[in-house]
């Protein structure tokens, strides 16, 4: 019985180049986010992060800005869900702005268009969160 030997050559693997950034803004009462890039499975982390920081922080009016978003996959929708419901289970609002046709297609497709609120810019976004209660001193 012979033996066959194989020659396997190791292929290297790239290394992944990470495509996806969240950064955060504020304006008054409302935390803007704003998402870029390709957003799946590998990316949700930062965001839920993020989202996760704000609502410890009592920072649970959120409007994320999704103008920046490239590509959104299964997971990906699936992580805007839970980071929507995690808000609004602390008494907050998220909406969103910035969609492009691909991403507001995704949106319709999947019927969230009717759970996210969505605003053709920033400044109507903005406008749409209840104001603050004014704070009086206490005598």
């Amino acid at each position: 019985m012979s033996t066959a030997r194989y020659n396997a050559r190791l292929m290297p693997i790239k290394p992944r180049k990470i495509n996806f950034s969240v950064s955060i803004r504020q304006s008054g009462a409302v935390s803007l986010v704003d998402v870029s890039g390709h957003f799946t499975s590998f990316e949700s982390g930062a965001l839920r992060s993020a989202i996760e920081s704000l609502v410890k922080e009592k920072r649970n009016c959120i409007l994320l800005n999704l103008s920046g978003l490239d590509y959104l996959d299964s997971s990906g929708v699936g992580e805007l869900v839970r980071n929507y419901l995690t808000v609004i289970k602390s008494g907050g609002e998220m909406k969103v702005v910035g969609l492009s046709s691909k991403i507001e297609e995704i949106l319709k497709i999947t019927q969230l268009y009717k759970v996210f609120p969505e605003f053709p810019d920033e400044d109507a976004a903005l406008r749409s969160f209840p104001e603050p209660p004014l704070r009086t001193p206490h005598n």
